[in-house]
């Protein structure tokens, strides 16, 4: 039985719908038959303080994406559709906690605290926008009751505004969408050695000159020209409005200052900061830079001062100091820094480091805060303040320094480069976006550990939450953000809140359709990387062509046309290996039980040309080594350009290349700046025979005979995309052949991309 309630009033219509929540709620407890339905003009009460503006956020939101206009009840003793109640004394756990009650008298949310009503207005929305759901139609809620709570206080994500800015508007959509996941911290990276955004009254250079960098590589696309540097920072008065913004959606943004490494903007700043009195540039390069703070008391006090105006700007009870990547080479090349390290009766580096950061913990401890920091001193044996919250990035090895820190006492925060740092790409597919090698995808992000293997019980206490990254070295927009969030945050989201037992990625896959509908409703741009088509071609009889169709997930059904329409719903589904004829453009996509385009349609042509080319992105590298993605510079018309590329190493693998009456071949390649800092000393260097190098491709192996050499003298000075051809000498007994190719030179002088070769006959 389904009820309608516009005014209170209850008509009996039929219908039962499903719930489908992200994340799984704690407890469920359907009814039997029954249902609530909420249209246009339903009323909305409150009983409690501060529930307002909580209520008229949900409203807010139910208009902008289910259509549907509710209001206020205004007449006392009326009996509205939707009821927020909050009760100091009410059966809901903590004060996070919640209870949903739906029955033929409409629906109640009832909690401790504001917080659980928030958070239980959000599961409302979901309940309101189910699988299927049409904008502007009434909707059915199910009967029963839902009691939640989360599982682990901290479910995080880190935002990276030190390699790339964003805009303050751009940072309150990131909270809006990050709450509706149940998140409730932004772990908010502002300092870095690319850029320090903070403004800091007491010492304005940070941010007149540690907040601009020189416009390297696309950083330039970004100003307008090379010429023009990029920069960026947030005043007091924006910081001040973005963690109201949040506190109003119950996130906490936690600050993250980092020291004493990634801190050569606020040495070019101020070159007494450092320890070689030398004023570097703001760095233009990605990766760790050696430029670290000296470890003196005029350090510790320009610190202590950033501190303080850190926790007037922040009311988060934690502020991160970092603690990573500290490249010891100038402290090991000063005499004054050893000579404080043997004067403090430490034996290496690392244990001055932990004193470092040490002093800094204290005075934040006794100010009433929590330090956190990351786990990098323990990777390398040494120790950290014994108040300090541990950010456990380190999670190969069964999550070994995780486990570690719990057993010298910490509190850790799971967030595992593998599966959690989601700048890395989402999968090898020849479209998906920049981002560093290996791919994290979706179950990867969702089969995250969150408990370190061989925790006990007891142990496993000291995880109190989990938190993904958002690095930017290579998302310089808002667009990519979005890309590389989501849909993982829903993995993180139930990572977060859901209970173990609730686990279980089948079910996970079903309820994501909705949630990917809401996206869509939000205006989310997200990754479809997980449900997008793979095409798999090989030759078959008579100048046709197999083609095997697949997607990361095995979930939703593939649905393709073969004369070059976009496929529907209502498209051939893909049951089994297709044969085509050549002059065949063959269009896929992927769509969810419900009829929902879960990932949108991808193009195969098919002809002549088809087994002679090869994208760089379906070529391996030669060193064996996942491939990063580069975003390559956008041109005039058409998408920027993705290449795969083994930074250090501009060579690729061809295996099994059918070369029989190949006489020509055609590469599109381009040039980037070297920016790469990690991999410079590994570059490989390979012999020009021209002084501006050329590409060579050699038959069998990287010495192998040479089939084509194609001279780079042309492409001096020019940007984006050139193309280079050649004829191809073939060597005797052709046939199938592994192919090397390369750019020789050495690639720090510019980066070598591969986007496409082609052969022809």
């Amino acid at each position: 039985m389904t009820w309608l309630a516009t005014t209170g009033v209850a008509v009996a219509v039929p219908a039962t719908p499903a719930w489908s929540l992200m994340p799984q709620p704690a407890r469920m407890q359907p009814a039997a038959a029954g249902s609530f339905k909420i249209a246009d003009g339903a009323e909305v009460a409150v009983h409690g303080a501060d529930l307002q503006p909580i209520a008229d956020r949900f409203m807010r939101l139910v208009a902008n994406t289910r259509g549907l206009r509710l209001r206020m009840a205004t007449t006392a003793g009326a009996h509205p559709a939707i009821t927020f109640v909050v009760d100091p004394h009410a059966d809901a756990a903590g004060d996070a906690g919640y209870r949903i009650a739906v029955n033929d008298q409409g629906i109640r949310v009832i909690a401790r605290t504001p917080r659980g009503i928030f958070y239980g207005s959000v599961t409302l929305w979901q309940l309101l926008t189910p699988p299927g759901w049409t904008r502007g139609a009434p909707a059915d809620v199910a009967d029963g009751i839902i009691d939640d709570w989360p599982r682990f206080a901290w479910r995080a994500l880190l935002l990276d505004s030190g390699r790339h800015y964003q805009g303050t508007a751009d940072i309150k959509k990131l909270i809006d969408w990050m709450s509706l996941s149940k998140l409730n911290v932004l772990l908010w990276h502002v300092t870095e050695d690319q850029g320090w955004r903070l403004e800091i009254p007491k010492y304005p250079e940070l941010t007149k000159v540690g907040a601009c960098r020189k416009a390297v590589g696309l950083d330039a696309e970004l100003t307008g020209s090379a010429d023009k540097p990029y920069c960026g920072y947030y005043t007091e008065a924006e910081v001040r409005d973005i963690v109201r913004y949040a506190g109003e959606r119950f996130v906490d943004v936690v600050p993250e200052i980092d020291l004493p490494g990634h801190s050569q903007a606020a040495i070019a700043a101020y070159p007494w900061l450092g320890v070689t009195g030398q004023r570097p540039a703001v760095w233009t390069e990605w990766g760790v830079s050696p430029w670290l703070l000296n470890p003196n008391e005029k350090t510790l006090r320009f610190v202590d001062d950033v501190l303080d105006e850190v926790m007037r700007l922040f009311p988060s009870k934690y502020i991160s100091l970092g603690g990573d990547e500290a490249d010891k080479q100038q402290w090991n090349a000063s005499s004054e820094v050893r000579a404080q390290m043997h004067r403090l009766g430490l034996s290496n580096m690392d244990q001055l480091q932990g004193w470092f950061i040490g002093q800094l913990a204290d005075h934040l401890v006794k100010n009433g805060r929590t330090p956190v920091g990351w786990d990098d001193e323990l990777v390398a044996g040494a120790t950290l303040p014994a108040s300090q919250v541990v950010m456990s990035w380190h999670g190969d090895d069964d999550e070994r320094v995780a486990l570690q820190a719990i057993r010298q006492g910490h509190d850790v925060v799971m967030t595992p480069q593998e599966s959690l740092y989601f700048d890395h790409y989402q999968s090898d597919l020849p479209d998906e976006w920049a981002g560093p090698p290996p791919a994290a995808t979706l179950r990867q992000a969702y089969d995250t550990a969150v408990i370190p293997h061989g925790a006990g019980a007891g142990e496993a206490q000291r995880i109190i939450g989990v938190q993904a990254g958002l690095w930017t070295e290579q998302m310089a927009t808002f667009a990519h953000d979005q890309h590389a969030v989501f849909p993982r945050i829903t993995a993180l989201s139930e990572l977060g809140w859901s209970p173990a037992g609730a686990h279980d990625w089948n079910g996970f896959l079903q309820r994501i359709p909705a949630e990917l509908a809401r996206y869509r409703a939000l205006g989310i741009d997200y990754a479809d990387s997980a449900f997008a088509p793979a095409f798999h071609v090989a030759a078959a009889t008579s100048g046709t062509f197999q083609v095997e169709l697949s997607n990361q997930t095995g979930f939703g059904t593939i649905r393709y046309t073969t004369d070059g329409s976009a496929p529907t719903n209502r498209s051939a589904p893909y049951v089994r290996p297709l044969t085509l004829p050549g002059k065949t453009s063959l269009k896929a996509a992927t769509f969810a039980p419900d009829g929902f385009e879960l990932a949108a349609p991808r193009t195969q042509a098919l002809d002549e040309t088809t087994l002679l080319a090869r994208d760089g992105s379906a070529l391996a590298t030669c060193s064996g080594q996942p491939a990063s993605r580069l975003d390559g510079r956008r041109p005039t018309q058409g998408p920027r350009p993705v290449y795969a590329v083994d930074i250090g190493n501009a060579c690729w693998l061809w295996p099994q290349a059918s070369l029989d009456g190949i006489g020509h071949v055609v590469l599109t390649v381009e040039r980037m700046a070297w920016r790469f800092g990690d991999e410079a000393k590994d570059a490989v260097v390979r012999h020009k025979a021209s002084t501006a190098g050329e590409f060579e491709i050699h038959a069998g192996s990287c010495s192998g005979p040479l089939l084509a050499s194609l001279p780079l003298a042309h492409a001096a000075g020019t940007a984006g995309q050139i193309h280079l051809d050649a004829d191809v000498a073939l060597p005797m007994g052709t046939g199938v052949r592994d192919l090397c190719i390369f750019a020789t030179g050495d690639p720090r002088d510019g980066q070598w991309a591969l986007a496409r070769m082609a052969f022809s006959k």
